[in-house]
Parts: C-alpha cells; structure tokens; sequence
C-alpha cells in the first residue's frame, strides 16, 4: 500500500511543465464551493491556496466538479485521491 501512495505521489508530481496552473477564479469558485461544505474558513483558505501549487488548471476543475458531488473518470482517480491527501495533510488542523 505504502508503495503505491508513493508511487502516486511520484506521478502527481510529474505533471508536464507545460500544465497551466489554476486561475484566480478557479481558485474563488474552490474557496466558495469549500464554505457550502465546510463552512471554515482557515481551512477553506488553506485548501484553495495549497491546491493553486498542488494540481494545474485542469484538474482544478475536477476537484471543483468533486467538491459538488461528481465523481472523477477513472483515469483521474488515483491523482485524485493524491491530490486529497497531500491537501490534507498541508492543511491539517493544529490540536
């Protein structure tokens, strides 16, 4: 298990430098749709800041279609729950 995160982890973070990176809106509409569901918004904040150096343009927007009740194609998948991951544990709560 260890080694599939990592290996995972490996190919988010391969993304093609040619990616574009998330838009300003997208990242808005991420911290809007974000408070519908949480309602926090330190963590808010947080998720939509590290998502802009975490994944690029396209796959914000599957995060965002996620984050209203899609569920990501297959392909998508694997980064998905990545992305969800390494989100979390950037912007894990201080107890």
């Amino acid at each position: 298990m260890r080694n599939a995160l990592v290996l995972a982890i490996a190919l988010l973070l391969s993304v093609p430098a040619v990616a574009a990176a998330p838009t300003q809106d997208q990242k808005d509409e991420f911290y809007r749709v974000c408070m519908g569901i949480a309602d926090n918004d330190t963590l808010c904040a947080c998720k939509a800041e590290a998502a802009m150096t975490l994944i690029d343009e396209r796959f914000m927007g599957v995060v965002i279609a996620s984050m209203k009740g899609g569920t990501p194609a297959d392909s998508d998948f694997v980064a998905y729950n990545t992305y969800v991951a390494k989100s979390n544990q950037v912007c894990k709560p201080d107890y």
